[in-house]
């Protein structure tokens, strides 16, 4: 908030400036062009009327665009600098209109008494000294702030150095004794000021009609697709709006992945975007992306999460030449019926044989999920006895060489037990697995009152 209000002050003093100078500028051309009779610094004059006219409405332009969005202007206000710049177009377009008519009625008549004295060229010389200061002012402040207004104010007072130099050009020829010239400097000058406000009209319409600048839709989808975890980039929409341009932009992310990554994914894409465009205002969607690489677990996975469901468990994939034999536990919310867990698992059965194809056999094991079991009691010092058992029956595996933090937490009649095994450190992990495989079955085996074990691999 204090970055956006010192943007907008600084806006606004170099806007007012701007007003200030033009001010001062048309008095004196005014008062010299009527002494003078000149139509070149009539028409200047005119020209910087004109230039207190634009720089009044760019300064109220610069007021109302930085306001925040409201209920009544989503988007903010942005647009109003657009606005400001296609009026100006149009009063510059106006004045050109009649210099020229003027200009070729004094071709025609031959009636022009002008006075080229020391101040026509004195006023002259002090408008581009002006012009040169404040184009050069708002130059900075528009790129600074990417504000249109303040840039087409620039583009418009550069171009009056070069319609100044003009005008000199002939009041010297008057003075030589070639007063028609200066109407000709004059329909030069309504030709330069016209292909300017062709520019700022063109640049003004395009930004009117949403028009993306030139080069910005090709490099946001570049630094998008460079992103880390995007798989595609399947639309962008841009939306120039004053200084801001908004984004909207639908990418899509492997489904496989956790939703804490996929929203890391999507600040990192509004990062990217915001590296190219500091004033971009981003909006990313997330699609979900299947992976030609996808294993047939993960599409198990999936096909169970997409019922919202909670991850399957004991989940088990078996190639039997080419045909997959899958087996798999299912949790459902405490409450559901059988029928109602029955017709969704049979649901989840036919979505497995649709999207595998060579599904052989689907063994789904449905139990109730019971999160709210938490009746347990810590009896791992008072059971001593049985402790001690479990104890030695671990340790009674000669892979096995030693165990420790043994916990039991007992619910009713049953107890969940929780063990470290300790196991030399050079075996595979698919040894390791083999070995705690048959110390949990021998556990069960032998402790009928277990309901859950839980063993943890530590190497030595």
């Amino acid at each position: 908030m204090m970055h956006d209000s010192a943007s907008t002050s600084e806006k606004k003093t170099v806007a007012l400036s701007s007003v200030a100078a033009a001010l001062f500028l048309t008095g004196i051309k005014l008062i010299v062009g009527l002494q003078t009779n000149s139509l070149g610094i009539l028409s200047e004059a005119a020209h910087s009327a004109l230039d207190l006219i634009a720089a009044l409405m760019t300064y109220g332009a610069v007021r109302v665009a930085d306001k925040p969005p409201d209920r009544e202007h989503l988007y903010g206000h942005g647009k109003i600098e657009n606005v400001s710049a296609f009026a100006e177009t149009m009063l510059l377009v106006l004045t050109c209109a009649w210099i020229i008519y003027e200009a070729v009625h004094r071709l025609i008549a031959h009636e022009v008494h002008i006075e080229a004295n020391v101040w026509a060229f004195v006023v002259m010389a002090i408008a581009i000294v002006v012009d040169v200061g404040r184009s050069r002012a708002l130059s900075v402040i528009a790129r600074k702030h990417h504000s249109q207004a303040l840039e087409a104010d620039a583009l418009h007072f550069s171009s009056d150095v070069w319609t100044s130099a003009v005008v000199i050009l002939g009041l010297i020829s008057v003075s030589l004794g070639y007063p028609l010239v200066d109407a000709v400097a004059a329909i030069v000058v309504a030709f330069l000021v016209l292909f300017v406000s062709y520019r700022l009209g063109r640049r003004t319409v395009d930004a009117l009609m949403d028009r993306v600048p030139q080069g910005l839709y090709e490099r946001m989808l570049e630094a998008i697709r460079k992103v880390p975890g995007v798989e595609e980039v399947r639309s962008i929409r841009l939306r120039p709006s004053g200084p801001t341009v908004f984004v909207d932009t639908t990418v899509a992310i492997r489904r496989t992945i956790p939703f804490e990554r996929a929203h890391e994914i999507m600040d990192n894409v509004e990062r990217a975007i915001h590296t190219l465009h500091p004033h971009a205002d981003v909006v990313v969607h997330a699609e979900p992306f299947t992976s030609p690489d996808e294993s047939i677990v993960d599409k198990v996975r999936m096909i169970v999460l997409q019922r919202g469901l909670r991850a399957p468990h004991n989940l088990e994939v078996h190639n039997v030449d080419g045909r997959y034999f899958i087996d798999f536990d299912i949790e459902y919310q405490k409450g559901k019926t059988f029928i109602e867990a029955h017709d969704i698992t049979d649901e989840i059965e036919d979505a497995i044989r649709r999207e595998l194809g060579d599904v052989d056999k689907v063994t789904i094991h449905m139990e109730e999920y019971q999160p709210n079991e938490a009746h347990f009691s810590n009896v791992s010092k008072d059971e001593h006895e049985l402790c001690d058992t479990i104890r030695n029956t671990v340790r009674s595996d000669s892979r096995v060489k030693d165990c420790s933090a043994l916990t039991l937490l007992k619910f009713g009649d049953a107890y969940n037990l929780t063990i470290t095994c300790h196991v030399d450190k050079t075996r595979t992990l698919d040894e390791v697995h083999t070995i705690i495989a048959d110390v949990e079955s021998r556990l069960y085996r032998q402790f009928k009152q277990l309901r859950r074990i839980t063993i943890h691999a530590e190497p030595v």
